[in-house]
């Protein structure tokens, strides 16, 4: 029988981990047990709605066969987008191997929906990186393409300093020609809690009273799985994600997916392939059940990255730095961001999280200039699953005032460990005093 005692001298010994700072985490964590119990019930009502939506599908061992060349009659990859229609309660889905990333499904929507002469409003803010240069709102991107380039015009209003929808402003922006009202669902870069499901609900009311017939776009990445339903469910047209987060489990090798109206969701299958081809084509190769099995594990994984990430806010908010998410608050995203304040502080974290990877674990990561981003990136994530940010997770910009972002965690144990070595190292350098 292997007692607490047994894993605290292994976490000294192999890990280098001091017992006070085990300690530590371990009275933070039977503080905060009760919202963690809580993830459970939530993973498991997610379980039985995805099961229930593979045994509609009429899901066999048929479906896993190897599609090749052009991919007619894939009837494996039919039933994926069968399935991922019925668990996100839309008429459609698109979800390929060939979609690269979660700015790529985004990326499908924007040009498969907008035309010359449309506008785009973005109610959240500014986009992520990626997608501010898929616009055309930086500079170095013209001339390559950008939604700008093709007469789309586009516009953005801020939340409000609480995080909430500044609703005057949104509803005198709306045009004549606004064609599609942009939300993120998840932080980004930056220091505001996801927006609730429950915000998006009333947001899209408004916005329908004032113009029904535009299209409602949300990007849904690092949000699957953490209410009861997603977005189409409460009025949105269309949204996209990336399978290496939250909807692959883990398992996905690659991919990502448009789901919503299946007008909308021909739109962007036409952008993937061509015009006439739009879903028809596109062998899967084989992986169709590593991408349903990924599904069937996805309500639990992404459970016990929530859970890994309330116990970093309750770590870190205990040593007095700023933390979002607050523990107690409710969460629309797996990414909790932590205020460290200095480059330094941020190395010291990513290289922890990096420390405790199963895959990588003795690499140094060090910031450099990712694509599409405006400063240099530090990032952790020694997964299985190059990218994969549902697997354990950390980076952040090199800019002030110095957030770091932490996501995933397969399981809580590989999480807890990522926190315990990033408290450590922070001790070792005397940042923190334990």
């Amino acid at each position: 029988m292997i007692k607490r005692k047994d894993i605290k001298d292994y976490l000294e010994k192999d890990f280098n981990i001091s017992q006070e700072v085990i300690d530590f985490v371990e009275k933070i964590e039977n503080e905060i047990v009760e919202p963690l119990n809580d993830l459970n019930l939530t993973a498991e009502f997610h379980q039985y709605r995805v099961i229930k939506a593979m045994q509609r599908a009429g899901l066999s061992e048929r479906h896993f066969s190897v599609a090749t060349g052009y991919g007619y009659d894939d009837i494996g990859r039919e039933v994926v987008e069968k399935i991922y229609a019925d668990v996100f309660g839309a008429e459609d889905a698109l979800v390929r191997p060939h979609i690269s990333s979660g700015t790529h499904a985004i990326s499908l929507a924007l040009y498969g929906v907008l035309r010359p002469g449309d506008h785009l409003l973005a109610i959240t803010g500014s986009p992520y990186d990626t997608i501010r240069s898929v616009i055309g709102l930086e500079d170095k991107y013209q001339g390559l393409g950008t939604i700008k380039e093709y007469g789309v015009t586009y516009d953005q209003v801020e939340l409000l300093e609480d995080g909430s929808f500044d609703e005057e402003a949104i509803l005198t922006a709306i045009a004549p020609n606004t064609k599609m009202i942009y939300l993120q669902r998840s932080t980004g870069y930056s220091w505001r809690k996801a927006v609730t499901l429950d915000a998006m609900e009333k947001m899209i009311k408004k916005i329908r009273a004032v113009k029904s017939e535009v299209v409602v776009f949300v990007d849904n990445c690092y949000g699957e799985f953490l209410d009861r339903v997603e977005p189409v469910s409460i009025g949105a047209d269309l949204i996209a994600g990336s399978l290496i987060k939250n909807p692959g489990g883990g398992l996905a090798p690659t991919g990502g997916y448009v789901a919503g109206r299946s007008d909308l969701v021909h739109l962007a299958a036409c952008r993937l392939s061509a015009p006439g081809i739009a879903r028809e084509t596109g062998a899967t190769l084989g992986i169709n059940r590593t991408l349903l099995q990924g599904l069937f594990l996805a309500p639990t994984v992404v459970a016990q990255a929530i859970k890994s990430a309330i116990l970093l806010a309750a770590c870190y908010k205990k040593l007095g730095f700023e933390v979002c998410p607050e523990v107690t608050d409710y969460r629309s995203d797996i990414i909790q961001s932590v205020r460290l304040n200095t480059g330094e502080g941020i190395k010291i974290f990513c290289r922890a999280i990096q420390e405790a990877a199963p895959v990588d674990s003795h690499l140094t990561p060090e910031p450099w200039n990712m694509p599409g981003y405006a400063d240099p990136i530090i990032m952790a994530a020694g997964a299985f699953i190059q990218g994969s940010s549902i697997e354990l997770s950390a980076d952040a910009p090199m800019r002030e005032p110095y957030i770091v972002y932490f996501q995933g965690g397969l399981t809580h144990y590989h999480g807890k460990l990522g926190i315990l070595l990033s408290l450590q190292r922070l001790c070792d350098k005397k940042i923190i005093i334990i």
